[in-house]
């Protein structure tokens, strides 16, 4: 062993003396490029694999040895140079080479997964869509509030975006509401297979009908109850718009269900908080039918807006109907005297205060009638026999009548224009301008309180 050793050191010395230049130390310093074989970079040819018997006696002997090629330093036998190698200079027998026999293959740059595409169902009207579901119409993206609405035949009602309540039942979002996984097509509900059921008549304009009698109107295929009657049976009233004589119903005469719309800023709970002691005609789903002929109440700004302004509209009605306590006007000896013509000159009909604002004059049944499709001048009492018309006419006011402000109790609100400048579009001329300060602070006190009931402050301008 102690000859091996001393017979490597001597050639070691003897390869580093040679090689036609001088050194600094053995495998270090530089050497010119004609007296070293440059190495090639990884993935050069293998050399001659390895072999553990062979003696390799000449300096600079290449090989191979699991796809790596090794230089020996010095002679060498039976020294795998897996694991007796290293850089040049280091002791060691062979010299690290380059990889060989391949060229390293590059990581592939990985290919981005695409992004989903949102898809929703188009809407179909009848279609049976559940709360929260994501719909397409007239290049928008809708969800459904209220699953009753959302899945009504009438188009013309209830489509989102174009029909003429469809924020009843809807509101817009974005297409991201969809998400990247397509929503399936709901499955309309099929169609039960006929029974013999009752003939029912089709209803006829102008007809009184007696008490439990149901009709199928033509203009939307959908049948209705008689539930309530007045004077003449059902007085001739229109299925659609009547709703306190009628009830959407089915040919056999079982009543369908209204859905309520889950939108509203005011609960059923805290509208029966704000008017504890009502009349039963008031309804909370009268307000709820009414407020589907003005989609823009209480559903414009912000939560605060919206709520200030549901709370601004029902603190002037419980001022002007006692709390919903008065459905007709208090005093009687007034009934003749709200005719523009004279007293006795509207033709034998009263125009006094009835509903949820205490309506008056003949003008403003004619116009509020007109505005309503609801012949009012000639039946001015359906304003205090229809839950849904009463507070349609109070809703009609609020959202086109401007009395001495100049502007709308609606447009004041959404605008944070102040509370007082609802009083004064409503009975300014009466009450403002400190002619009636009681009267203007009972409304106050009313919209302060309700807008506690909401969570909301009252904001400013209060008084008028």
């Amino acid at each position: 062993m102690k000859k091996t050793i001393i017979r490597n050191l001597i050639q070691s010395t003897l390869v580093c003396a040679s090689a036609g230049g001088l050194l600094v130390a053995c495998g270090g310093g530089s050497t010119s490029a004609g007296t070293q074989t440059k190495q090639l970079a990884d993935g050069e040819a293998c050399a001659a694999a390895w072999v553990s018997t062979t003696a390799y006696a000449t300096t600079g002997t290449k090989v191979s040895r699991s796809g790596r090629n090794y230089t020996s330093a010095f002679w060498t036998q039976n020294q795998d140079p897996a694991t007796s190698s290293g850089p040049a200079g280091s002791g060691q027998p062979w010299v690290t080479g380059f990889t060989c026999g391949t060229t390293p293959t590059p990581t592939p740059t990985p290919t981005p997964t695409p992004t989903p595409t949102p898809s929703c169902p188009a809407y179909v009207a009848g279609t049976t869509y559940a709360a929260g579901q994501v719909v397409t119409n007239a290049g928008g993206y809708y969800m459904c509030d209220v699953g009753g609405w959302c899945s009504s035949t009438s188009a013309a009602a209830y489509a989102p975006g174009t029909g003429s309540a469809w924020t009843s039942a809807w509101h817009a979002v974005t297409s991201a509401s969809c998400g990247g996984t397509p929503t399936p097509t709901p499955t309309p509900t099929p169609t039960p297979t006929p029974t013999p059921t009752p003939s029912c008549a089709n209803w006829a304009a102008g007809t009184n009908y007696p008490l439990g009698t149901v009709v199928k109107y033509v203009a939307n295929g959908n049948f209705y109850k008689e539930v309530n009657a007045g004077t003449n049976g059902s007085d001739g009233t229109d299925p659609t718009i009547s709703t306190w004589y009628w009830s959407v119903s089915t040919c056999s005469g079982t009543p369908t269900p209204t859905p309520t719309p889950s939108g509203f800023v005011v609960t059923e709970a805290q509208f029966n908080t704000m008017f504890p002691a009502r009349v039963a005609f008031y309804t909370y789903s009268g307000l709820l039918t009414a407020m589907s002929y003005y989609p823009a109440f209480a559903t414009t700004g912000t939560d605060t807006i919206r709520k200030q302004e549901a709370a601004a509209f029902l603190a002037n009605v419980a001022h002007e109907s006692d709390s919903l306590k008065a459905v007709r006007e208090y005093n009687t000896a007034n009934y003749p005297l709200y005719c523009s013509y004279g007293v006795g000159m509207c033709g034998g009909k009263e125009y006094y205060g009835r509903g949820p604002i205490q309506l008056s004059w003949n003008y403003n049944y004619s116009s509020a009638g007109s505005a309503m499709g609801v012949d009012l001048l000639n039946n001015p009492d359906l304003v205090a026999t229809d839950a849904a018309i009463a507070w349609r006419t109070g809703l009609w006011y609020w959202m086109t009548g401007t009395g001495n402000a100049g502007v709308t109790p609606h447009n004041a609100m959404i605008n944070s224009q102040g509370f007082g400048v609802t009083i004064n579009a409503i009975n300014g001329g009466l009450e403002c301008g400190g002619k009636r300060p009681a009267e203007v602070q009972r409304r106050i006190d009313f919209y302060t309180s309700f807008t506690g009931t909401l969570g909301v402050p009252t904001g400013g301008n209060l008084s008028c």
